[in-house]
């Protein structure tokens, strides 16, 4: 486990030696364990990634591109099954950019009921960039049954949800830089823009996802996180909506709020901006939070 794990609400990380210590579970047709890596393209994967690892894009495996909804109870059910997970597996995910697509992937995960299901800290880049074995190999796990017990709506917000939030004045985090916060920009550098026009959720403050995570893509220690959030107003006494562009940002938010500090009343607006800057009508705010 990480280092400071113990001072987390709930165990749900792991470290890389953790992960190292158990590749020979990871590498075996044995449903028990599975490393799973999500990206947003799969290139890196099949160029090198931790052994025994499953590779998962997330936009065409874990995304209904019709709908552009998280995948359905019985496709869910589908893609894990086919690459040996059950409902009782220990899954570790991990990803590029600190988590991003893993941390969404998590977020999936426990929408659709599934208990032991734990990050890698530090993601990809921490596992390379310390030198922990790669392989190019492709593991093909024996099929088998999933049977998800979800959806677990208490952890995801809908349009009706973030326009609740406005009307009381619940937190909404916003994680997204600050120049997509303020409406200069729709999308970072080099990714989609998804959105007709930008800005913000009225009353939300800007908390990058970045801001969780120390340089090397591992999460703050707890205290650490705590006094982030409290410094916006954030003490878990109220439900908090994450957002960002896709969900995927929001999702790592969502995971340092609800998993490591234990703000079980924390909710991703997985539509995020992408839904709310083309609805007719949504009110946006643009430039710096009040």
């Amino acid at each position: 486990m990480s280092d400071s794990d113990s001072e987390y609400a709930n165990d749900v990380l792991v470290d890389a030696d953790w992960v190292a210590d158990r590749l020979d579970a990871f590498e075996r047709d044995d449903p028990d364990h599975r490393l799973v890596e999500v990206d947003v393209d799969t290139e890196a994967y099949d160029d090198e990634h931790a052994p025994g690892a499953i590779g998962f894009n997330w936009e065409t495996d874990l995304q209904d591109q019709q709908t552009r909804d998280v995948l359905s109870k019985a496709d869910f059910e589908a893609l894990l099954g086919a690459h040996g997970i059950t409902e009782d597996s220990t899954v570790v995910l991990y990803g590029d950019n600190a988590n991003w697509f893993a941390a969404y992937t998590y977020w999936q995960f426990k929408y659709y009921g599934h208990d032991d299901v734990r990050l890698l800290d530090g993601g990809r880049e921490y596992w390379l960039d310390n030198d922990y074995p790669t392989t190019e190999a492709v593991p093909e796990p024996s099929p088998v049954t999933y049977e998800a017990s979800g959806p677990r709506e208490s952890i995801r917000a809908y349009r009706d949800d973030v326009e609740n939030a406005i009307d009381r004045g619940l937190p909404l985090v916003d994680v997204r830089s600050p120049e997509e916060f303020r409406g200069e920009v729709l999308a970072p550098p080099g990714l989609n823009e998804t959105a007709q026009r930008g800005g913000h959720i009225p009353g939300a403050q800007n908390v990058s996802w970045a801001a969780v995570t120390n340089d090397d893509g591992t999460f703050k220690a707890a205290d650490e996180l705590s006094e982030l959030y409290a410094g916006y107003g954030i003490d878990g006494e109220e439900t908090t909506v994450a957002y960002c562009r896709i969900g995927e940002r929001s999702s790592v938010a969502w995971f340092a709020l609800h998993e490591l500090l234990g703000y079980d009343d924390t909710v991703n607006y997985d539509g995020s901006w992408t839904e709310w800057g083309n609805l007719v009508g949504a009110p946006v705010e643009t430039g710096e939070a009040e």
